[in-house]
Parts: structure tokens; sequence; C-alpha cells
């Protein structure tokens, strides 16, 4: 298929927002619907529109793609808010295929990070023209000309072109709501809008055979699976039979579209028609994947499939089986239940896979990495289930042609302060981590450290490195592919506490194990036999009672309690309990408590089929 230049749309422009994680990608859609008038009330600054869910908003992270639409001067701007953390950076790449152009958001104190890097690469390798949007310029620490020259190398570092090199720089605070072409003089939103007016205009040759790659899949409890792409030539019509192939070579079998959405704003317009230029949802198409082309049927003209993120993590799901089980009101307990729920989610969430493990009330969960995982788990216990989990595994591969082992291997950029610097590299260096780059410290005393790091070193590594630099350090990991297996090191070296009985702990008692190390439990917390309770502060475990009361005689009343002092117990959050966890080991999951427990059933752990 081919297209003259002439074959353009005036009315449309397919934009993608991309950016580092917390560098103000979401805000900034807020303001621009906002300034267009495309929501009815104002958008406070710390709302975050485009983050919907709680997990979303809580962990300030994007996780899944989203699109949404504005109209500025009669042109209507299609924009997909795409995800900023490596685990979801599969999305980023399916996005692209959508859009003609790219927003490259960059913190005007922070410079280029690694996402950044990781999408500005995928997007100049496809031709894509970016504008550079310097995000956060009324930050007191803002250094627009620094940030612009790191942007510049970071391009032809990549390899950029030297058109793509001479891009347009506008400055923002979406905060705010303002923008404009210096650093010094912000005004409205307008100045972007205008920007992205001049960013290129969608390819639509109309009147060719149509073709729609599927880049995203979405799920409607009413009409029920939904794909999601841009129409690349052609015209998609409702209840017209069309072809859908998986790839050059496949013949097409006949389906129709019983339904087609465009975006406007956090709407879907229903439309009969969509031509070639419009990004649109479709609905009544059964059996499809990421990557499907929807073509004509008389000439079908497929393009190649997209390549869908592989898992490099594992983890086991399965029904509780601790000694509260069913206590804490759950509504979903059976292995029915989660199968279905995981059933469900196969349908939207791609790079997902689930295996069973022999067991009937356990499978294996196969995902990007550990992030990926747990926002999954995490999103089922506030719909109510009752789950455990036992610790997670990489997958490993095999070199073809040797033999030799494989294994993933983070890429791991940290900012911390100096004076910490020593503990960190100890830390990953005893994981079998490669030290890429240490740049010098900044005014503020941060310096910036990359490592090259097996995945199976990353686990456990975010809550003992927020430990060494007591909160200061900031990190960021993006998946650097398969390498040779890293070697033998060190596991855990320090055992735990276990509750030595079931009841209800105690402070009296409480205050006397924590002299052996560090506790999850508070005063009042239920425990059961062989729960874990904290982190002994030697090797091995030590079984402690932390339910003892008392005893109370006329000289010592229960009032003398308030003399008691403890130590804020270690708030384990899901990610911290399931990257604490090794095998023989489990985290309860219900929908009011966390527990770490030992297990008494090994579980199995299979490879992917």
């Amino acid at each position: 298929m081919s297209s003259t230049a002439s074959e353009t749309r005036d009315d449309v422009r397919n934009i993608a927002i991309v950016a580092h994680v917390d560098h103000g990608k979401t805000t900034l859609v807020d303001a621009l619907l906002q300034a267009t008038a495309s929501v009815e009330r104002a958008i406070g600054k710390d709302e975050r529109l485009m983050d919907g869910n709680d997990q979303e908003r809580e962990r300030g992270i994007t996780i899944l793609a989203k699109n949404t639409a504005v109209h500025h001067k009669g042109v209507k701007i299609n924009i997909v808010d795409t995800p900023g953390h490596a685990d979801f950076g599969g999305e980023v790449e399916r996005v692209l295929n959508m859009v003609d152009s790219v927003l490259l958001v960059i913190d005007a104190a922070d410079g280029p990070k690694p996402q950044t890097r990781f999408v500005l690469k995928k997007a100049i390798g496809m031709g894509l023209k970016v504008l550079v949007v310097l995000n956060k310029i009324d930050k007191p620490a803002a250094r627009p000309e620094y940030v612009i020259d790191k942007t510049f190398d970071l391009f032809c570092e990549l390899g950029a072109s030297d058109e793509q090199t001479d891009f347009e720089v506008v400055y923002t605070s979406a905060i705010n709501r303002q923008s404009g072409r210096t650093a010094k003089v912000l005004d409205s939103m307008d100045p972007l809008l205008d920007a992205i007016l001049q960013l290129p205009k969608p390819p639509a040759p109309v009147n060719e055979p149509l073709q729609l790659q599927i880049s995203n899949v979405s799920y409607d409890n009413f009409i029920g699976r939904l794909l999601i792409g841009r129409v690349r030539s052609g015209r998609l019509l409702k209840g017209v039979p069309i072809g859908i192939s998986s790839g050059p070579g496949e013949a097409p079998r006949m389906v129709k579209c019983s339904q087609i959405f465009k975006f406007a704003a956090f709407a879907r317009q229903p439309v009969d028609e969509a031509s070639a230029g419009d990004i649109v949802v479709a609905a009544g198409i059964p059996d499809f994947n990421i990557g499907d082309t929807l073509v004509d049927l008389k000439t079908p003209m497929p393009l190649p499939p997209i390549a869908v993120e592989q898992p490099t993590m594992s983890i086991t799901l399965g029904v509780n089986r601790s000694p509260f089980k069913g206590k804490s009101g759950a509504k979903y307990l059976t292995s029915a239940n989660i199968r279905e729920r995981l059933a469900r989610e196969l349908e939207v969430n791609v790079a997902l896979r689930v295996q069973d493990t022999g067991e009937g009330d356990t499978v294996q969960l196969f995902g990007r990495g550990l992030l990926h995982l747990t926002v999954l788990i995490e999103t089922m216990r506030r719909e109510g289930f009752e789950l455990m989990v036992g610790p997670p595994k990489v997958l490993y591969r095999e070199e073809q042609g040797t033999g030799a082992k494989l294994e993933p291997f983070e890429v791991v950029d940290i900012d911390l302060p100096e004076e910490y610097s020593g503990a960190v590299i100890d830390l990953l260096s005893t994981r079998k981590g490669n030290m890429l780059d240490m740049g010098s410290a900044n005014a503020d005393g941060m310096i910036g450290i990359q490592y090259e790091v097996p995945t199976r070193g990353m686990v456990g590594v975010k809550s003992r490195l927020m430990t060494a630099t007591r909160g200061l350090a900031v990190m960021t990991a993006t998946f650097g592919g398969y390498k040779p297996y890293a070697g033998d090191f060190p596991g855990r070296n320090r055992g735990n506490l276990l509750s030595h009985e079931q009841g209800t702990a105690s402070a009296y008692a409480l205050e006397k194990a924590q002299v052996r190390g560090t506790l999850f439990t508070k005063p009042n917390d239920e425990v059961y036999e062989d729960q874990i309770i904290g982190i002994h502060a030697s090797t091995g475990d030590l079984k402690v009672n932390v339910c003892k009361m008392k005893q109370l005689t006329n000289f010592r009343t229960v009032l003398k309690d308030d003399a008691t002092i403890l130590h804020p117990p270690k708030v384990m959050t899901l990610e911290d309990a399931v990257e604490y966890i090794v095998d023989g080991e489990f985290v309860e999951i219900t929908p009011d408590a966390i527990r770490v427990g030992m297990s008494k059933k090994q579980p199995k752990h299979p490879g992917l089929g």
C-alpha cells in the first residue's frame, strides 16, 4: 500500500505522551483537558484524572495506557497517556504504532531518565517526530539549558536523524496549567496546543483497502472484549463484513464490527464509520489478539504481527491455607473464584500467562516483573479475594546452539546522597551487579549510579536499599535482556522470628521480643503458630511468644503497661512481603491483612510451557 503526500488528515493529530515515572505526563493531560474545556468542571491540581484506579493514584504511576481526545482550533487531538514504569513498557511500544508523533515530557530539574531513554529509542527508530516538553519549569531547581543539552546528547546517542535532533521545545508547568515558548514567559496551555498542531498530520489513504492493526485490548461488562487500534487505510464500517488475519500469508476469516467508537475526552462516542487516521474502539469481533490486522476481504493486506513482551518472572497463587483462612470476610475464597478472575484478566492483560501446577488449588502466574504481578494481586485483594502467594522466581532460557543458561537482567538507575553510595555499591555488587556508570555529586550532594543486575538479584533489593539510604534513594529499573547466567550469590543472611502459638499479640510480650530483631506485628494483632512476625537479628529462625500477658498481682497492675516502650513495627506492603519470602514461606493476602508464614506444603514451580 502506498500513500501520497496529499493523503493526510488536516482535522486530526495522533500523539503519545511518554515520560519517565513522575515527570508529570498525566498531570499534563489533565491540563490539556481543562484548557480545551473537554470536561465540565475544574480539575484539581492533585486529581490526575487519567490515573483512574486507586493503585495508580497511590503509587503515583500510570499502569495502563489510556486514550482521550481534545479539540483545539477545529482539530481533534487524539492523546494516549502511556505507562512510565519498566514493567509496563510493552504498553508503550504498542501505543507508538497508533501515533504519528510523541510529546516527550522531561522534568526540567531531573533531565532525561532511563525510561525516557527506552521510549525515545523506540520513537526514533520508528521515525516519529518528537516535541520536547520541559515540565515543572517552575521548580526552584529547574535547569532548562542543562536539560536541553542532555536531551540533545541523548538524541544523538540513540541515532536520531538531523531532522529529529532539531526538536522543538515547549516549557510547561502542568500543575499550574501554563506553557510557553520560553522558560521565563508562561501563559495558558495554548502555546503547547499550537505546537501540537504543527506536528505531522496522519496519513489518510481513505480509498485504499482497509488496514487496522490491533494495538491494545479493553473490556466492557456489557459488550465484552474491545479492540483498540488506528485505521491505517480505508474505512471501517459498522455491521459490514471484513476480514481479520494474524499476519502476512495467513488467510483472513470473516468478521463484523457490531459497534465502533471514537474517543471524546473520557467518553466513547459511537459512530457508524471510521476512516484512515482515526483511532477507534471496536466491539463484536471474537477471538482476536494484539497484532492482528482487520483487512478488506477482497484485497487482504495484513501487517506483520506485533511482538508482545514475554514474561521474565513467575509466582504461585492459590487458595489460602493458613489457620486464619475464611475469617476475614472475603467474598472470593475458592480456586474456582480465582481461576475465573484470572481468565477475565487474560482477556486484557496480554503479557500475563497462567499455568496449572498440578495442584487443584494453585496456579502459576507469569509476568513481566514483580510490579506487574503484584499490581494484579493487589487488585484482586481489593476486590475481596483471599489468596496465598509463593516466592517469585525468574525464568531462565537456553542459548540456541550452545545450550548455555541465560537469565534476565535489569539496568538499574539509582539517585542517592553521596554518603550512602558505598553501602549501595556493596549491596548490588554482592548480587552480581556490574557498574555501568557513576556520576559526580551535584550541588545537592546527590549522585547517580547505573548498574546491570540479574533480575533475581533485584528481589528484595528495594527494602534493603531504603534501609541503607534512610529512604533517600530513588531507584528505577529497565529490562536489559537475557544474558549468560551470572552465578550464585548469598541468599538472605538473617532468619525469621516465628510466633510460638496462636493468639493475640500483647504489648508486654512484644516489648520482650523486639530485642531479638525487627517486628512486623503490633499489639492486638491476631497471630498463629509459625507465622513470621519479624526478622531475626541473627541467622536461623527463632520462635518467640508474643501472646504472653503480664501476670497481675497487688504490686503489678495492668496500669503499668503504660510504661511499655515499643519500636514502630516494620509495615509490610504486598510488594515488600512478596520480595521478602523465600522457598518454604508464603504471603497470606486477605482484604484486611497481609501476613507472612512458613509453608508446610512445598509449592511446585514449573517452567512456562
